[in-house]
């Protein structure tokens, strides 16, 4: 008698806990296989100049897998990590192990969501799930359809933060038994990719908790509540450029699934029964709002998010000068403070909210550059990616997105003096140097505005 075979698709939730979608398909099934695939394009630059993963965030998801197979091992599974293009990948799969089920969480990207579609349409016979993982929110629950997603942040918050939010789901003590002869070895899969094992793993002091998986993940949460009390003072300190303790840094985990934002808002509110509440826990709290916000937004305007116009369809006077991209990206123009963040970016893959709005200011304002360039480049770099965060928040600085003031510009000098009064995060991240003229053509050599 053939056996109940089931395939669960790890992406951006790289966890056992909180997991609904994983444990519904683990009780439905005899056997099962878990993967993750790696796509050899993520490490292709793309017409922005800029690949979709760099190697800091390519070791975080290293990490990130180990942890989790390490879960999984614990109770009697295995993590599979395979190479190659992932729809191919899971149907050989399905193929191969003659697969009756196979489920995966939501996930709102738009190449992603395309990928689903395209093996459910392939194998209409395999009963196909999807889960709502990585969200504060079901759809349901969400006050107006999706299409009517207000455009702003404030009228989204005040509609959703009194809703009540499931408890995380325990992670199951024993998943069913691993799926046929497995498991491709790791070393095999990962001497594919461009970055090889020691740049990936060789990890900047600068930020030694940023370490990727589950483990780490609730380590840092319990760190940041219950050992540091440094939860009661984040609206005070959350502007901060450098050091660790400043800003929660639970971000990496939530973008890849490493921990849940259910998980991260049960813990805040536990410890204002158990701790103290003020401004500074509820702002935690206002801030996993913001993500929530763009994770309905990336999935409410599709591949508007990528376009240049944004979804205010308001086309930007901007250009594409190739040497001022270049210097920006290189930490190299004549802005201490810009250039002090993305040499910190470049070295760690970790940026300060603060820092992020300060350099996508300048590029768009005082280098007049496509804002999707820089898109692209925080998506290369930033350990924490996540597409509606990153690409949302573009927009927003480029004023074509969900700020309702639009076009904001910072003034660097007046923000320099406000976060970096005596130059201590300039000088450690070497922002004063830099070398030679913005540009070595005239304007009038430009290139022609973006079409």
């Amino acid at each position: 008698m053939q056996k109940n075979k089931g395939l669960y698709w790890f992406r951006h939730d790289l966890r056992v806990t909180d997991n609904a979608s994983l444990n519904s398909l683990a009780r439905n099934v005899e056997s099962l296989l878990c993967i993750f695939v790696v796509d050899p394009r993520w490490f292709k630059p793309s017409h922005y100049q800029s690949a979709h993963m760099g190697k800091h965030r390519w070791r975080f998801l290293l990490e990130s897998l180990q942890n989790l197979d390490e879960q999984l091992k614990e109770r009697g599974q295995a993590l599979v990590v395979d190479y190659g293009e992932p729809v191919s990948v899971i149907a050989d799969y399905i193929e191969k192990h003659q697969i009756k089920h196979i489920a995966c969480n939501f996930h709102s990207g738009v190449y992603e969501r395309q990928q689903w579609q395209r093996i459910q349409i392939q194998f209409p016979q395999v009963e196909a799930a999807t889960g709502e993982g990585h969200s504060l929110f079901f759809n349901s629950q969400l006050p107006v359809p999706l299409k009517d997603l207000p455009d702003t942040f404030t009228p989204f918050r005040k509609k959703v933060e009194d809703i009540s939010i499931d408890r995380p789901m325990q992670a199951m003590d024993v998943f069913p038994s691993v799926l046929g002869e497995t498991i491709k070895q790791w070393p095999e899969t990962i001497s594919k990719i461009g970055h090889d094992l020691e740049s990936a793993n060789n990890q900047s002091t600068d930020y030694p908790r940023l370490k990727g998986g589950a483990d780490a993940a609730r380590a840092q949460l319990d760190y940041y509540l219950f050992e540091s009390d440094n939860i009661t003072s984040y609206k005070q300190t959350r502007n901060g450029l450098d050091g660790w303790d400043f800003s929660s840094k639970l971000s990496a985990w939530l973008a890849n699934g490493s921990i849940s934002s259910k998980q991260v808002f049960h813990e805040i509110k536990r410890y204002e029964s158990e701790r103290t509440s003020n401004e500074s826990t509820y702002w935690l709290y206002f801030e996993l709002l913001w993500r929530e916000y763009f994770y309905w937004y990336a999935l409410k305007h599709d591949s508007q998010l990528f376009k240049i116009e944004g979804v205010r369809h308001k086309k930007p006077l901007t250009t594409f000068a190739p040497q001022r991209f270049a210097k920006w990206c290189s930490g190299n123009t004549p802005y201490p403070i810009v250039n002090a963040c993305m040499n910190q970016l470049n070295a760690t893959g970790f940026m300060s909210n603060r820092g992020r709005q300060l350099v996508a200011s300048c590029l768009v304002h005082e280098l007049s550059i496509d804002w999707r360039y820089g898109a692209a480049y925080f998506e290369q770099q930033l350990v924490d990616f996540d597409v509606g965060s990153n690409w949302g928040n573009w927009q927003y600085l480029a004023g074509v997105g969900a700020d309702p003031r639009g076009h904001r510009q910072f003034n660097l000098e007046k923000q320099t003096q406000m976060y970096d009064p005596n130059g201590t995060f300039i000088s450690k991240w070497n922002g004063a140097s830099h070398s030679g003229p913005l540009d070595d053509v005239d304007y009038a050599d430009w290139p022609i505005s973006w079409q």
